[in-house]
């Protein structure tokens, strides 16, 4: 059982790692969340940081919280304006991803939960490209492809979720119904507030001033998202959808702070959801990359997840010309925080085995790296072709 030193050793471990995790990215040109990790697995493996009760709570919440962010990432009044032809195209990108997703993991054996890992598809990282290339066409597209893409990868984070504790009887057709009742209760609800504040715009600027010296928004955005929280433990839904969906509500009725989405991610970055990646580090034991097959299955699964997605942005070629399709296609294949919730999810629930936990936190980690540098090489060359 740890004592005190031990606590007071993870507790000055972890705020380190939080401190300096940015200027190490800054020197190596990633972002931050890889560096949280290696640095969570390392000093994991020394003994310097270990599991403790309020640690995992806290991680747990970090990732709930991240959930959270991602929702805010979508505006849904934006989602439902987007033009029919475009939103074909990008329901056969999604069809495609997932029919990889299933032949792929009948021809590697990966098993049944990998045709929903996969085709994972997270804009958290895409955001932070866009923060470095700016509002490129293949950035737009991706945001706007990303977020309809997250909200089915959660949808399937759910279902994966009562699968997983439910098995296939009773109790994962009453999850279903629950998930069903509670989605169409959402859409009647979204509705009901967006004709509310259509007829009564003063409404959602009483909620959220202007001129805020309570941190009203603050405090609305955390009770909506603690309150669909409690609404999906009622419901025995997975959280991390309950959490999502609070975060749609801020931009989608909120639109007059625009500068909402940013403060609340700037808290959740600077503090919360590092110790959630931390965790997920020291959760990595860095003895099993000396485990027979471990690096070629993580590099095995990493290539795979890049290769569909690129075969599959082919689509978006007339909309956007195929280099911007390709970048488009590249920037969906780093679904780090979603792919190792969901590994984490599965490997909980005993949906998948060590061995393959420990692969796709790798495949995950090799993606980001192989990415970034992709991405980086093909902008560079464009830049060099403009300038000649």
């Amino acid at each position: 059982m740890p004592n005190m030193f031990d606590d007071v050793t993870l507790i000055l471990t972890v705020s380190l790692i939080v401190i300096f995790s940015p200027f190490f990215a800054k020197i190596f040109k990633l972002p931050t969340t890889p560096i949280e990790i290696i640095f969570g697995a390392f000093l994991g493996y020394v003994g310097l940081i270990h599991q403790q009760h309020l640690f995992d709570i806290v991680a747990k919440f970090g990732f709930l919280y991240l959930m959270f962010i991602a929702g805010t990432e979508i505006d849904l009044k934006k989602v439902l304006k987007t033009p029919m032809r475009l939103m074909k195209m990008i329901s056969l990108y999604l069809l495609l991803l997932y029919s990889f997703a299933f032949a792929f993991s009948l021809y590697f054996s990966f098993g049944k939960i990998f045709m929903v890992l996969l085709p994972l598809i997270s804009v958290g990282l895409i955001a932070t490209l866009a923060k470095e290339y700016g509002k490129t066409p293949w950035l737009v597209l991706s945001m706007t492809a990303g977020g309809i893409g997250e909200v089915i990868s959660i949808a399937a984070l759910t279902l994966v979720s009562a699968t997983l504790e439910f098995g296939d009887g009773i109790g994962l057709f009453q999850t279903i119904l629950a998930l069903i009742l509670f989605l169409l209760f959402m859409v009647v609800l979204f509705r009901s507030l967006q004709l509310l504040f259509w007829w009564f715009p003063e409404v959602s600027i009483a909620l959220m001033p202007h001129d805020d010296n309570k941190e009203q928004d603050i405090r609305l955005s955390m009770g909506i998202f603690f309150i669909l929280l409690a609404v999906m433990l009622y419901l025995h839904l997975e959280l991390a959808f309950g959490a999502f969906l609070a975060g749609i509500f801020i931009p989608t009725f909120f639109e007059h702070k625009n500068g909402l989405p940013e403060k609340l991610s700037s808290y959740g970055f600077g503090f919360l959801i590092p110790i959630f990646f931390i965790h997920i580090g020291s959760t990595f034991n860095l003895e099993a990359l000396f485990i027979n097959g471990l690096v070629v299955q993580a590099l095995i699964i990493a290539f795979v997840m890049i290769a569909m997605r690129l075969v599959s942005s082919l689509v978006f070629i007339k909309e956007v010309g195929i280099k911007n399709a390709i970048l488009m296609g590249l920037s969906h294949s780093m679904p780090l925080t979603l792919l190792i919730a969901m590994a984490t999810l599965a490997y909980t629930s005993k949906g998948i085995d060590e061995f393959n936990y420990f692969a796709l936190i790798l495949a995950a980690l090799f993606q980001v790296l192989f990415v970034m540098l992709i991405i980086k090489i093909i902008n560079l060359r464009v830049k060099e072709k403009v300038t000649t």
